[in-house]
């Protein structure tokens, strides 16, 4: 399914027909560092088994060889369709949808809830560490991500961690060791910050800027000014010419949407250059936008108070027709509380017949 460095994933069918992923590490080109990571992923996946939101591991193992050397270190765990990563592609072929976007950027916040409520710091949310297990987001790859101490908020790290189009301000390493790096929840929340501009934009924040180190020099700078444009529309990719060359990438004009400001203010306090000025996951999962997108505009019935109705232009002759047939009965008129009295009779018949 996938590999990297000395790691290679694999899909596998068990005896009952059920499919799961099995990760396989080569322990013996892996420097101490590195085999530490993968102790500490089987431990924080262990600890947080359970949860819908987590990838969960299933058993693990390590292999020896014939001379009780240290061969191979296998994971099973339960086998994702598709990661986000792949699934934004095939989304960014299309305009916005506001729907697709709150239906996961809800399940990427309840994902990293749980591991911040268990103390842990992910340190390298992307979308291709979010994956569909039957329809659902989980979260994957704890290799790097570490539990915070008891008596404080951060993790202090010697080196950058992360993958630069997420990383946050404080994962920058400033030159001639000014700072130990220090890595707390905010630096999860711009992270999400960036996935979710992603989502909206199809490019993550920083994407225009070519080299890695423009990148890293523009992060932390809090005068280089991140930009939310007011529309968003999809991109069409260089297509291959039978010369061999490729037409540069186009934006499509024609399938922009607007960005609504409650959107953009949510990107903006998940990218705030301060830590502390970040939004936390609660606050976010209690953003007014995120649950509007599901609640269904109010129909005219809805609207209705107990004692009115909606009368369409065949029960409206009916009525007039009565009306007549009334003052035709009582010339001299009625008391406008029989009047009333009628007027209710009336609506509750024809609230009657509507259910």
């Amino acid at each position: 399914m996938g590999k990297g460095g000395s790691s290679r994933v694999y899909r596998v069918l068990s005896q009952d027909s059920e499919l799961f992923a099995i990760k396989r590490v080569a322990l013996d080109k892996n420097d101490p560092d590195t085999m530490a990571s993968y102790m500490n992923e089987i431990s924080l996946l262990k600890r947080l088994n359970g949860n819908e939101r987590i990838i969960r591991l299933i058993d693990s193992e390590v292999q020896n060889n014939n001379r009780g050397r240290q061969n191979f270190l296998y994971l099973v765990m339960e086998c994702g369709e598709i990661d986000l990563a792949k699934l934004l592609q095939e989304q960014q072929k299309r305009p916005m949808n506001l729907v697709w976007i709150a239906y996961y950027w809800q399940q990427m916040l309840e994902a990293v809830h749980v591991i911040h409520e268990e103390k842990i710091v992910h340190s390298d949310l992307k979308p291709a560490n979010f994956v569909l297990v039957r329809g659902q987001l989980k979260l994957i790859d704890f290799g790097i991500a570490n539990a915070i101490a008891n008596d404080t908020t951060n993790i202090q790290r010697d080196h950058q961690v992360g993958t630069v189009n997420y990383m946050s301000p404080e994962a920058i390493e400033l030159p001639d060791g000014m700072r130990r790096l220090k890595l707390g929840r905010p630096s999860d929340v711009w992270s999400l910050g960036c996935i979710l501009y992603q989502m909206v934009y199809g490019v993550t924040p920083f994407s225009h800027l070519a080299k890695p180190y423009q990148k890293m020099k523009a992060i932390p700078d809090p005068t280089y000014e991140i930009e939310f444009p007011a529309y968003t529309a999809p991109v069409e990719r260089g297509i291959s010419q039978p010369d061999g060359s490729v037409t540069p990438p186009r934006r499509l004009e024609h399938l922009k949407r607007r960005v609504g400001e409650d959107v953009v203010d949510c990107m903006k306090i998940c990218l705030m250059r301060t830590p502390k000025d970040r939004a936390t996951i609660p606050e976010l999962l209690d953003q007014e936008w995120l649950s509007s997108v599901y609640r269904p505009k109010p129909t005219a019935k809805d609207l209705l108070k107990e004692d009115e109705t909606i009368i369409n232009p065949y029960f409206m002759r009916q009525l007039l027709e009565y009306g007549i047939s009334l003052g035709a009965t009582h010339p001299e008129g009625l008391p406008m509380e029989r009047l009333v009295e009628e007027g209710r009779r009336l609506v509750a018949e024809l609230k009657a017949l509507e259910e």
